[in-house]
């Protein structure tokens, strides 16, 4: 099913997302994961995309196991910045024949390629959004960023080009996480301003462990309130309490975001089930 069509329901709609296994362990908890969460009826879940070497290749068949196997519907993601117009077309009609319906058009981040050769067919995301619309009868998502993507100049500039990619044709928002429902709510409102009016579901992540945290603001320019801060500092050595304090403050964040007009929650699982099933527990 498109995901737009789930969107038009008029309950909250809920969704995971996982990241591809690297080691058989990686495999097995994954699916342990998938297995666990199952019951709570996820609207669709994600499979993110890896750019380098085989990896994407693997993401694509992982998306179209789980979708036959669970009968989950899939949203998978697709980075455009090392692959060329020709791998986009074949991995598109991969995507297609394994009755998927659902992307998320990435331009992805510059990495170190490690001798391999970087492809630049694609810039910019809104080209990848642009082709894909040509090559299958997709419903596409776009990454969105409440506090500015760590490249872009501006806020402005951000939401001119996410602007781009809502032209090029996607039909939704997912957005970056965020610990403060204060920039999902200045970010929809610039958003209308500019005139993009597609559903945009906020990506809330519970915090596992302290280093997690500090790795994901460093690499992605996210911030943490004061409050949070502290609870995450307190609870350094108390995993515990520590799961639980992130808990209870994402499910907090959900409980605002959904009673003041977001369309749902998209839960950023990092392939662990236990806190996402415990935040569903407390809102639903």
């Amino acid at each position: 099913m498109r995901i737009p069509d789930i969107l038009k329901s008029k309950r909250p709609v809920f969704s995971f997302e996982f990241y591809p296994p690297k080691t058989e362990e990686d495999a097995r908890r994954l699916f342990n994961s998938i297995k666990e969460l199952a019951p709570l009826r996820p609207d669709f879940v994600s499979i993110t995309h890896s750019s380098t070497g085989t990896a994407p290749y693997r993401t694509v068949a992982l998306s179209g196991l789980i979708k036959k196997q669970l009968g989950m519907e899939i949203l998978s993601h697709l980075t455009c910045i090392a692959h060329t117009r020709e791998e986009i077309s074949g991995m598109a009609e991969k995507i297609s024949g394994l009755g998927i319906e659902n992307i998320l058009a990435l331009r992805g981040d510059p990495f170190n390629s490690g001798g391999l050769k970087i492809k630049r067919d694609y810039a910019y995301a809104y080209e990848l959004i642009n082709d894909l619309k040509k090559l299958g009868n997709f419903a596409i998502g776009a990454a969105g960023y409440p506090e500015k993507h760590p490249e872009s100049g501006t806020g402005a500039d951000d939401i001119k080009y996410l602007k781009m990619k809502m032209d090029a044709g996607a039909d939704f928002i997912i957005t970056q996480l965020f610990f403060d429902n204060r920039f999902y709510f200045e970010f929809a409102e610039k958003c209308a301003k500019a005139g993009i009016n597609t559903p945009i579901i906020p990506g809330i992540m519970p915090v596992t462990s302290y280093r997690q945290i500090r790795n994901f603001t460093g690499m992605f320019n996210i911030s943490i309130p004061k409050a949070v801060a502290g609870g995450l500092f307190r609870f350094e050595n108390d995993r515990p309490n520590l799961l639980k304090f992130s808990i209870d403050h994402a499910a907090k964040q959900c409980v605002e975001l959904i009673e003041n007009g977001a369309p749902g929650v998209h839960f950023y699982t990092l392939n662990h089930s236990k806190a996402t099933k415990e935040i569903l527990a407390l809102i639903i």
